[in-house]
This record gives structure tokens, sequence and C-alpha cells, in this order.
């Protein structure tokens, strides 16, 4: 049996050969054809051979591009207006927004809130501004952090954090008695 086999391996391995060269020679894919390609079969190669001189290296001229840039437009002045009922007094009287930076508890503190009223004061505010010292309802007028109505009687610039929640401070505690008293009323009513 183990002869067998040798037979059948020995023939195998002298008509396997013979067979694969009588089916053809195997075809390559062709190549891609890239730009690069097109390109490389149009290029010329010269060589140039020099008898007695050393070969130099070719300088080139050399250039320099400038691109003007475009101009920047001017702007056109905004034309004086002719209404009268604007005048000087009204640039006066126009809010002061809050340009400052700081913090909710930096405010609070300098305003003279009990830390202990912090969570209530926080409560009220994020639903009023959202912590926006420059908020205004557009309907009403209300101004800051605690939307005082009308912003006038804010002492001081309603818009400056401190001085609107001083005057929340004695408005909670005015109207409501404690900051968690006027805390309760704005979640039952959504207003204070």
């Amino acid at each position: 049996m183990l002869a067998g086999l040798a037979v059948v391996g020995f023939s195998v391995a002298v008509v396997a050969p013979a067979g694969f060269a009588m089916a053809g020679p195997v075809q390559a894919e062709p190549a891609p054809v890239t730009a690069y390609s097109l390109a490389a079969k149009d290029a010329q190669n010269i060589t140039v051979s020099v008898h007695g001189a050393a070969p130099q290296a070719a300088t080139r001229d050399v250039f320099e591009v400038y691109v003007t840039p475009k101009p920047t437009p001017t702007a056109e002045p905004e034309p004086a207006s002719s209404d009268s009922s604007q005048s000087d007094s009204s640039a006066a009287n126009a809010p002061l927004f809050y340009s400052g930076g700081g913090a909710p508890a930096e405010w609070m503190a300098a305003a003279g809130i009990a830390s202990s009223d912090w969570g209530y004061v926080d409560y009220i505010v994020s639903r009023e501004s959202g912590w926006n010292p420059n908020a205004t309802n557009s309907s009403s007028g209300a101004c800051g952090l605690a939307q005082a109505y009308p912003c006038g009687k804010v002492p001081g610039n309603g818009y400056d954090p401190v001085d609107n929640l001083r005057w929340a401070n004695g408005y909670a505690v005015g109207r409501y008695g404690s900051w968690g008293a006027a805390q309760a009323f704005w979640s039952a009513n959504n207003w204070w």
C-alpha cells in the first residue's frame, strides 16, 4: 500500500508542472491609467556627455510673484438723524448693560444675601433670567437677574448684578417674609 501511494505522489509531481505549462501563460491585469503614467510615457530622457569637462548644474531664472491684495471696503458713514425727538439726554438715560465678570456666589455675597438663602435665590433667578445680568423682558421692561419691574426702581443700575440682587433681597424679605417663602410663591405661581 505504501508503494502505491509513492507512485501516485511521484506521478503528480511529474505531471502537474507540465499541466500548468500547457494551460498557457498567466495574463497580468493591465496597469491603471493615471496622470502620472501618462506623463511618464511622454517624458524624455536626455543624457549629455561632455568629454573633458565636468558637468555643471543648470541655473534657472528666479522670479517673484506679487499679488496685489483686494482693498478693504470703507464703511459708509451713517447719515445724521433729523429726528428731533432724540436728544443727548436720551443717551444719558439709556440702560448701562453689565459687562463685568463675576459669578452668582460672588454677586449674592456682595449683595448681602445669607448663604443659607442662596438655593432659594438660585431657584428664582435661574427661572427669571438664567443668571444673565442683562436680561430684559421685552413686553414688560423688567430687567436684570431678578427681573425688577420697573427697572428704574433698582437703586444704582438694574443691570448690575449686585444692585439687582440687593433690591431683590429687600423685595423677597419685604413682600414674602423670607427667600424660602418667595421661592414657594414662585413655585406655585411661576412669578413672584
